[in-house]
């Protein structure tokens, strides 16, 4: 944008978000130049920019970003992780130009290239402030060049001739009208159409030595090594659900296992198909009790395969055991959340994405509700089959559960990171421990039932 049209933009500051509510925030639009409607979130995250708009659990969802500027080192390819921006729109304080040796396009051109309108300019304070006193609010964002001629066959627009600007009350009643992100499925929407093989270049899909259930260290890249004739199979194979999974996940699987990617509407017979020797469920958007058929094939893998699950994944499989989910009041976004691993007490600094948590027994939460934008504690058991690893500090919520007698555990948060710290990414050596050891037994019980003895 030339310099003397974005002076003149922020001096008019046309752009609007207008809240179900009734609030209205004013800015400057930039990004695609179309009007959008979405749940407005806010993520606390210092840096990360990109990953964050390329995370598909955003799908509907307006992303507020709390840090003060935003734009200042671009965009590059590496950084992606999905395959596009699913996001409804982006909400900033500051756009800066970038000034970084990494940049390959700035960020107002990378939202006009992937079709997602932005608006700066914004208080984002203030606007994180209502966000977490009312709740996570439905909006519609209005950024169209008012100077675009309207289509009258469009019932997408107004009918206000004098003026081409959308009027807030009209942009407002939009967004009490929207049908939200309770009940809907997303996963569907933003999930792979084809299964697929992934791979990343340069690296050596061998695991490191893992620690057996007996404590000894083996190691897959060389000859039996104490595990018999597991050796002969030295590469796992873990199939992953894409419930809207990114990039950096897969690339911490593939570090110790062929990958193959499913989507998320594949049924458990055909991943058990594929013979797997662990099932990943990924992170996704909007409400985990909306995707019925993943809670039912889930149910047919249990017991049957190690399943490791995060996010979306999390939520999916405490429902197939039986739990419930709610409503957060405002979610958990950021990458700064403290997370007590309840086992060894010590405290994780976690990457967050998420508007639904598990509830049940103590652990409902001070942010947990069954009903949009409320508060209070949720009444219910979690089942007896399950059991809590990981508590949210800040509130209390559920983070993480494990099944106590099947090889199945998951959390809340993003041990990939992306953007985040690096604390919890622990957890993939667990599930790659979990599956070898389940294979262990699997070899273990196929030599006894054949009365062959195994070194």
């Amino acid at each position: 944008m030339h310099y003397e049209e974005k002076w003149k933009a922020e001096r008019e500051r046309k752009a609007f978000l207008a809240l179900d509510d009734g609030t209205v925030f004013h800015g400057v639009a930039f990004g695609a130049k179309k009007d959008a409607l979405g749940e407005v979130v806010f993520n606390t995250g210092m840096s990360g920019y990109q990953e964050i708009l390329t995370d598909p659990s955003y799908a509907g969802q307006f992303v507020t970003l709390t840090t003060a500027e935003v734009g200042n080192y671009g965009i590059n390819s590496a950084d992606t992780e999905s395959r596009a921006l699913f996001l409804s729109g982006l909400v900033i304080g500051d756009l800066t130009e970038p000034s970084n040796w990494r940049s390959e396009k700035s960020l107002d051109d990378y939202l006009k290239e992937n079709g997602v309108p932005g608006i700066y300019g914004v208080d984002t304070r203030v606007l994180t402030l209502h966000i977490r006193e009312h709740g996570n609010r439905k909006a519609y964002l209005s950024v169209a060049d008012p100077e675009i001629p309207e289509n009258p066959e469009n019932p997408e627009k107004p009918d206000n001739p004098e003026n081409s600007e959308i009027p807030e009350a009209w942009a407002v009643a939009k967004a009490r009208a929207w049908e939200g992100l309770d009940g809907q499925d997303y996963a569907a929407k933003v999930t792979c159409k084809e299964p697929y093989e992934f791979h990343v270049a340069n690296v050596k899909v061998l695991p490191r030595p893992i620690s057996s259930s007996n404590g000894s260290a083996h190691s897959l890249e060389n000859g039996n090594n104490g595990i018999g004739n597991i050796s002969t199979l030295a590469t796992f194979h873990i199939v992953c659900y894409d419930f809207g999974v990114k990039t950096n996940i897969l690339r911490s699987l593939a570090s110790w296992a062929r990958v193959t990617v499913v989507p998320a509407k594949t049924s458990a017979e055909e991943v058990l198909a594929l013979k797997p020797d662990g099932v990943f469920l990924s992170n996704g958007p909007a409400d985990p009790a909306a995707v019925t058929y993943a809670i039912e094939n889930i149910q047919k893998l249990l017991g049957k395969v190690p399943i490791m699950g995060i996010c979306l994944g999390h939520q999916l499989l405490a429902l197939a055991c039986g739990a419930k989910t709610a409503r957060l009041k405002f979610g958990h976004h950021g990458c700064n959340h403290p997370v007590k691993n309840l086992a060894t007490g010590k405290v994780e600094i976690t990457s967050q994405n998420h508007n639904y948590a598990v509830v049940g027994g103590v652990y409902g939460g001070r942010g947990a509700t069954a009903l949009p934008g409320g508060g209070g504690f949720i009444e219910t058991a979690l089942p007896d089959c399950l059991e809590v690893t990981h508590v949210n500090l800040n509130d209390g919520t559920i983070e993480g559960i494990r099944h106590k007698t099947l090889p199945a555990f998951s959390v809340q948060y993003h041990p990939e990171s992306c953007p985040g710290p690096h604390d919890s990414h622990y957890l993939f050596d667990e599930f790659k421990k979990m599956v070898y050891d389940n294979r262990q037994l699997a070899s273990d019980n196929l030599c006894r039932l054949s009365s062959v003895v195994c070194p």
